[in-house]
């Protein structure tokens, strides 16, 4: 079907509007939604018939495109088998076939994961086990964490409780989140080298608190859903060394960084660094089903492991969902099979020549590229509702938040779409 006809369409929305919640959103709102028939490629196909070129990657984790046939065949061959089954007391070959394939792609030394259903549960677990780690060490005081300025670590309340204390979402659940400390977004931007100003808050904080801090937590490179802003691998490196010197975990969220975006398969290989503890997400399934996973050490894993009370005590319904383990094999394995990083170099050229023109609008703070991501900064918030629709009548999928119209676009996205793409965007920022 390449359409719905108009009167089931209205009836579809009025049912939305009724009952559904959508993220961030209000029930009963006016702001417009698109219903959705198909999605193929890079095309999202509406249920009037339009289609529009995706710069989203669905919230960053289709970076193969829709409907492919390679993630196509490895979720139908494993449904003949199994579409679920406990990993407690259980295991199979598709949660083993990943860890294994996860060991050898992600930073040495990390060696032990634990399989979740989502990026802010693969958060929470970094930071029990972070605090559990400690327990087993005989410091129960090391509970706190530390966390950036204009960081994003997911919705649920302990992640909740490490994103950014004013534009998260602190006002409103003060009283019930944990108090954490916070230091300024790095101030040194990426290429740069990280000064004494820039990096001497994290030292004096640590050195003065850090018998009561777990780890420090931050996103490597990119802070995302917090202002896509880019910082020195530099301020990377001494993080890492600051939290050796404090007897502090480094953990990294690496849940839209990693498997390519940046330009490098995680973000840590800018600062050739390894955390303690890694979160990763979104793009490992290839955007086909919600899966995470968290990596420790094993010093992690032993200290927790031999210290009462002997387990690590977090286990999900849906750890380690065969669905969803064969499927991030099987996008793990085009990722590498594919040139990503050639893919993703091109992607970064064009997004650097064809938005470098808004660098000029009155309107425009800043334009700014890495890997395959590409942000325009406004100097003041878009109304997101007007905007998002100029872009659909223009055949464009782009969501913008507060002042920021940005992109991030499958890999597998073509030049001819791609210039598409970047020349809508520009031409509808030029007319805001």
């Amino acid at each position: 079907m390449k359409y719905i006809p108009e009167q089931e369409i209205s009836k579809l929305l009025a049912s939305d509007r009724q009952y559904i919640w959508h993220p961030y959103s209000a029930m009963h709102s006016d702001i417009p939604v698109y219903p959705v028939i198909s999605a193929q490629g890079v095309r999202i196909r509406l249920a009037d018939g339009r289609e529009l070129i995706d710069g989203m990657s669905s919230w960053w984790c289709a970076v193969h495109g829709y409907n492919h046939p390679v993630l196509n065949k490895a979720i139908l061959d494993q449904l003949l088998n199994m579409s679920h089954v406990m990993f407690g007391g259980l295991t199979h070959s598709p949660a083993v076939g990943l860890a294994e394939k996860l060991i050898e792609i992600t930073p040495d030394p990390l060696v032990a994961i634990f399989f979740s259903d989502s990026g802010s549960v693969a958060v929470e677990v970094a930071m029990k086990m972070a605090i559990q780690y400690w327990n087993a060490r005989s410091l129960p005081n090391k509970q706190r964490l530390v966390s950036l300025r204009s960081g994003y670590h997911g919705d649920t309340f302990g992640a909740m409780s490490v994103c950014d204390p004013v534009n998260g979402m602190h006002s409103l659940f003060s009283d019930v989140l944990a108090k954490q400390y916070f230091i300024d977004s790095p101030g040194c931007r990426f290429g740069a080298e990280c000064e004494a100003r820039h990096i001497n808050p994290v030292r004096e904080l640590l050195e003065k608190n850090h018998q009561k801090i777990a780890a420090v937590i931050l996103e490597p490179i990119v802070q995302g859903a917090g202002g896509m802003l880019f910082y020195s691998a530099d301020y990377l490196c001494q993080i890492r060394e600051i939290c050796d010197q404090f007897q502090v975990l480094l953990i990294a969220d690496e849940i839209a960084t990693g498997f390519g975006r940046t330009g490098k398969l995680f973000a840590c290989e800018h600062a050739d660094i390894s955390p303690d503890i890694m979160c990763i997400g979104k793009a490992m399934t290839g955007g086909y089903m919600s899966m995470a996973a968290t990596l420790a050490t094993e010093e992690i894993s032993q200290t927790i492991d031999s210290h009462e009370p002997g387990v690590f005590m977090h286990g999900p319904t849906f750890m380690a969902n065969p669905l969803a383990c064969a499927v991030s094999i099987a996008s793990i394995s085009l990722l590498r099979d594919t040139a990503w990083s050639a893919r993703v170099s091109k992607i970064s050229t064009i997004l650097e020549s064809r938005l470098s023109i808004c660098r000029s609008l009155d309107h425009v703070e800043d334009v700014r590229v890495l890997g395959a991501i590409g942000v325009i900064e406004l100097k003041t918030a878009v109304d997101m509702a007007s905007i998002t629709a100029r872009f659909v009548e223009q055949g464009v999928w782009v969501r913008p938040f507060g002042k920021l119209v940005y992109l991030m676009p499958p890999y597998i996205i073509g030049e001819s779409d791609l210039i598409n793409l970047c020349d809508v965007v520009c031409q509808i920022v030029s007319e805001l």
